[in-house]
């Protein structure tokens, strides 16, 4: 057996992870006035079956109006924690990690609600224009993202990632091209994080000590004059001076008109520049599909973990068939072991 990073450990904090493969965020359109189901159930699961180490559930609205559609899930009310519990117990049970996203659609949202914004800037012609949101608001809604990690704690999971990517509410707050406010949350980089970061603050002061916050972000909006890697560094130092333990690190989804240069690793460099510029842990994201392109990226030290999306649509057990070829030690379920 030869030893590979990509089936190493990883601590953060007090949880350790079996190997560094994460099942990202997907939204799955599901969902029941935000309430999990069998099929969320069976569909993180089965990966968690499969072998991946991490497994993190779709963006879920801290609100009804922050979902992404109506089929989306939320978090917010008891109903909600309950049908998380069964879920976790399983992922918990395959000797993996639970993990939840959540989030705010902002100005993206399609689900039934008033939609709003840092200003009132549609995301395109098909989009609604949103309101701009009041200050009382705001500072509302860093309470929701509190309201909600409680929750979360209370349904089983081990690890919270707050989305403040691909154009959604936070995302909108950071770039200078979706947040043209005037008052302490507009203007200069640092009133344009200020929400972002007490959003972090919130949720790092819920959760436990001795577990893990992520985030996700997009580095870039790749528009000019957008947000950008430089100030995503920047502000990657203060999610971790707040402790925030790891930057899920994507990219685009706030502007339509964007050019984004899709190819195999396209988003590896803004995962090593702030994995190395900002001091935290990160993950690479974004066409990543071979098992020796996965190891690759962690041997050149240019992420710490890579969170995999669709191709674990494609195949629930990459991991299984990714140890095999990495001539690693397969997390083979005992159940299924006749046909190892």
């Amino acid at each position: 057996m030869m030893s590979t990073k990509l089936f190493s450990p990883l601590k953060i904090r007090e949880l350790t992870l079996k190997n560094r493969i994460m099942m990202a965020p997907m939204c799955q359109y599901s969902a029941k006035n935000g309430v999990a189901n069998d099929w969320h159930l069976v569909h993180l699961g089965q990966r968690a079956v499969g072998g991946v180490g991490l497994i993190v559930a779709e963006a879920t609205g801290v609100v009804s109006e922050g979902r992404i559609s109506n089929g989306c899930l939320a978090l917010f009310n008891q109903e909600q924690c309950d049908a998380f519990k069964p879920i976790t117990a399983f992922i918990k049970a395959q000797n993996s990690v639970p993990a939840i996203q959540l989030a705010h659609s902002g100005r993206k949202g399609q689900c039934e609600g008033e939609h709003y914004a840092p200003s009132a800037i549609a995301f395109s012609e098909e989009y609604k224009t949103p309101r701009a949101l009041e200050t009382k608001e705001i500072y509302k809604l860093v309470e929701n993202f509190g309201h909600s990690a409680r929750l979360a704690l209370r349904a089983g999971f081990e690890v919270i990632e707050a989305h403040m990517a691909h154009g959604y509410l936070v995302h909108e707050f950071l770039s200078p091209l979706t947040n043209k406010r005037t008052d302490e949350f507009g203007g200069p980089l640092e009133n344009r994080m200020k929400f972002p970061l007490m959003v972090a603050a919130a949720l790092r002061e819920v959760w436990p000590k001795n577990l893990p916050v992520f985030v996700r972000i997009s580095a870039t909006d790749w528009t000019e004059g957008g947000w950008d890697l430089e100030q995503s560094i920047v502000f990657c130092r203060a999610l971790k001076k707040i402790g925030i333990d790891f930057i899920d690190v994507s990219s685009g989804g706030n502007i339509a008109t964007a050019k984004i240069p899709f190819a195999p690793n396209y988003q590896v460099p803004f995962a090593k520049a702030i994995k190395e510029q900002a001091g935290i842990l990160t993950g690479a994201v974004g066409l990543i599909t071979r098992p020796g392109q996965a190891e690759d990226i962690l041997i050149r030290d240019e992420a710490d973990a890579i969170l995999l999306g669709r191709e674990l649509l494609r195949e629930p057990y990459w991991a299984i068939k990714a140890a095999l070829e990495l001539g690693e030690k397969v997390p083979f379920p005992k159940q299924y072991e006749r046909a190892y």
